[in-house]
């Protein structure tokens, strides 16, 4: 990175390209009333806790403004190891965001897919989601 002047020209450009950011609040405390399975949906509903989307979408906001300091790196000519010590430390942080989705599914979804007794379906949705989700 240091004497790549390019790779800071064009990081500057593309976030100079109407790059923005939006809020938006939506509410997650939501029921599928069609219990017909379309691909990646579950054909449970789908309920989470306020306080435990809270707490994904805060963890989410802080990698979101750390990948953007690992831009402001790059744009500033930052050493490579620092900027490769700061991108590992992203991927922990989503490493750790998916460990609490996978938790809370198996916990909250599979434990009420149980329960209503269609398990097959949604362990055949949670193996096809693993498979893209694992190297």
């Amino acid at each position: 990175m240091n004497g790549s002047n390019r790779l800071t020209e064009e990081s500057s450009s593309s976030s100079q390209k109407g790059e923005h950011t939006h809020h938006h609040h939506h509410d997650h405390n939501h029921e599928h009333t069609d219990h017909t399975p379309v691909e990646g949906e579950s054909v449970h509903p789908h309920i989470h806790s306020e306080e435990s989307l809270r707490r994904i979408v805060n963890r989410l906001s802080r990698i979101e403004g750390h990948i953007r300091g690992i831009k402001t790196m790059i744009q500033q000519n930052t050493t490579c190891p620092d900027v490769l010590l700061q991108i590992a430390a992203v991927r922990g942080a989503l490493d750790k965001v998916a460990r609490i989705v996978l938790d809370e599914h198996l916990t909250e979804c599979i434990g009420r897919a149980a329960q209503e007794g269609n398990i097959d379906v949604e362990i055949a949705q949670l193996k096809a989601a693993l498979d893209r989700f694992l190297p």
